[in-house]
């Protein structure tokens, strides 16, 4: 392997037809525990911390017979998905469903949530 001062003056008296070799940069190592950190500070607890302030408020403001047959399936685009085990108790949460929305709005600003749907566990 010939040397840096070597090289140049290969170029210096014209040995080569002007072609450099590629050089390859090498990217920083990132060490695979950091970025998981990041990721779990920034993304994951966060969305968790959200997702535990909406259903605290969903049990405090839903009457304790109608938060029993019911819990969050997810939260998604604006949208509070609910999973009822009753057609029974579908049909009390889409009464209680506006005030519900309402107490969310007001309580969990960093939640934007816009509509509840109930599906049928």
């Amino acid at each position: 392997m010939e040397s840096e001062i070597e090289r140049h003056s290969y170029f210096a008296e014209g040995r080569r037809n002007d072609v450099r070799q590629p050089t390859c940069r090498r990217r920083e190592a990132t060490r695979l525990g950091e970025v998981l950190r990041e990721l779990m500070d920034n993304q994951v607890s966060r969305r968790q911390a959200d997702f535990a302030s909406v259903a605290k408020l969903c049990s405090q403001v839903l009457p304790v017979g109608l938060s029993a047959h019911c819990e969050i399936a997810g939260i998604s685009g604006g949208q509070l998905k609910l999973q009822v085990d009753s057609p029974v108790y579908m049909y009390e949460l889409q009464l209680a469903s506006s005030g519900l929305l309402k107490e969310l709005r007001q309580h969990c600003p960093r939640v934007p949530i816009e509509k509840i749907k109930l599906v049928l566990a």
